[in-house]
């Protein structure tokens, strides 16, 4: 069924941006810039313990002390906070699929279908349909954040922050005058990368993550993680970060196989059918995502030599959804397969959702597909600007294939408003942050909430 955007996003290239110039009389871009936080905003600390009641409670105190080790480190775990910080602001209405995490941080390369490296977003747990600015200003508040910790300063901080609002700018308004195909089919190639990092003594860093990621396959994941048994191939035993699954998992794991394999097309399934199932593992993975439920799969092709491995991670409710409007998903994993398909210039084939034990939602997707991330902390100023700018430009394209790119466009305009609203906001919720951050170091250090630093 489509909705109303989607209907306005059909109707005349005029319209469009007609629509878009409305939306600024109802929330002017200079607007974007004010972050005061409402008088009844909740607790940090005690969102984050709700997020956490049906966690796996053993594992917890990892979330905690990853999100206390830095403030850049405690906005990657609190898309929750920052949603409902974002929620009481005004908004555009201009919609599309957000990522709801993008941050700088889950951004990244990995490899096409056709084994093409790309840079793209790669976290969309959160996505869920919303403002466009929403992503944009989470984006450009860790950029904030980040350069405050390398200790950039804040007018280096301001110029960083405004360039993930330059580059989304203008890269929807080259977009919004191309066609739907072209759109549709725009990539970021990773080699392209290279000359956007303009200082020449930090070249050699995304030279090597071009070449770690090229790396980072299911072959080389075999020698890392995994071991020979008593004759038989098994994932390593690297307690509490991976631990065996368990008999009672390991089992469910198997049943659910086929419910996922069903949600893939013929052809991929056939591809799938060649493997089997060799081993499972439970995993703890990221920063946010640390207490829910996800496992890696073992899987041998032609031979033990011969590896697939495949993640499976338990989705839930979007941290946006409570602040908006409902959305046609089946189920959680659905939204998260639906979102990452439509937002990604190309989709690892493994891709796929289903219902697992207990009612939870679960999705499966290749685990080690040539992935490299940026090495933010100690990145210098000209270096964290590009890189800024490449993410703005990146989030522009994945939005311009769920919203009105024309709508859009026209109400960013061609002068720098917006980012210059963007790049306050981010300043001042940077400063948020900080303090939240503290909280929560001051809540551990009370006994409120137990850290394993650390790990």
């Amino acid at each position: 069924m489509s909705t109303p955007e989607d209907r306005a996003a059909r109707g005349a290239p005029e319209d469009r941006a007609r629509r878009g110039k409305e939306a600024r009389k109802r929330v002017p871009r200079s607007t974007h810039a004010c972050w005061l936080p409402s008088a009844d905003r909740a607790d940090p600390v005690a969102a984050l313990e709700r997020q956490g009641r049906d966690r796996l409670p053993e594992l917890l105190p990892i979330r905690y002390g990853r999100m206390a080790a830095s403030p850049l480190a405690f906005l990657r775990g609190a898309a929750a906070v920052m949603a409902a910080d974002l929620a009481v602001q005004p908004h555009t209405g201009l919609t599309v699929q957000l990522c709801g995490d993008a941050h700088l941080l889950n951004f990244g390369l990995y490899a096409s279908p056709e084994r093409a490296l790309l840079f793209d977003l790669n976290d969309f747990d959160e996505t869920f349909p919303g403002p466009f600015e929403w992503d944009v200003k989470r984006l450009a508040a860790s950029v904030a954040v980040a350069a405050l910790e390398n200790g950039h300063g804040t007018a280096r901080a301001w110029t960083a922050a405004a360039a993930a609002g330059t580059g989304y700018r203008t890269a929807v308004r080259r977009m919004a005058g191309l066609g739907e195909l072209a759109v549709w089919y725009e990539q970021i190639d990773a080699d392209s990368l290279l000359p956007l990092v303009r200082s020449a003594r930090r070249r050699h860093r995304p030279e090597c993550s071009l070449t770690r990621a090229r790396r980072r396959t299911s072959l080389q994941a075999l020698g890392k993680l995994t071991e020979v048994v008593d004759g038989r191939r098994r994932i390593v035993h690297d307690p509490p970060l991976l631990e065996p699954a368990g008999v009672p998992d390991t089992a469910s794991l198997r049943k659910i196989f086929s419910d996922y394999r069903s949600t893939l097309s013929e052809e991929r399934r056939h591809l799938l059918d060649r493997y089997r199932f060799v081993d499972a593992a439970r995993k703890v993975v990221g920063v946010g995502s640390v207490g829910m439920r996800c496992f890696i799969v073992l899987l041998a092709g032609r031979d033990a030599d011969d590896p697939l491995f495949l993640q499976v991670k338990e989705a839930r409710t979007s941290v946006l959804e409570e602040h908006l409007p409902g959305a046609p998903y089946v189920q959680p994993g659905h939204r998260v397969v639906a979102g990452q398909r439509l937002l990604q210039s190309a989709t690892d084939i493994f891709l796929g959702w289903m219902n697992g034990p207990q009612g939870r939602a679960f999705y499966w997707r290749h685990l080690r597909d040539s992935k490299g991330f940026a090495e933010v902390a100690g990145m210098d100023p000209a270096g964290l600007l590009a890189y800024a700018r490449l993410c703005g430009t990146t989030l522009a394209r994945a939005h311009a294939r769920s919203g009105d790119r024309i709508a859009i466009a026209a109400y960013l305009g061609s002068a720098d408003t917006f980012d210059r609203a963007v790049a306050d906001f981010a300043l001042a919720y940077a400063d948020q942050v900080a303090a939240d951050h503290a909280t929560l170091g001051a809540a551990i250090e009370a006994g409120v909430v137990t850290a394993r630093p650390g790990v």
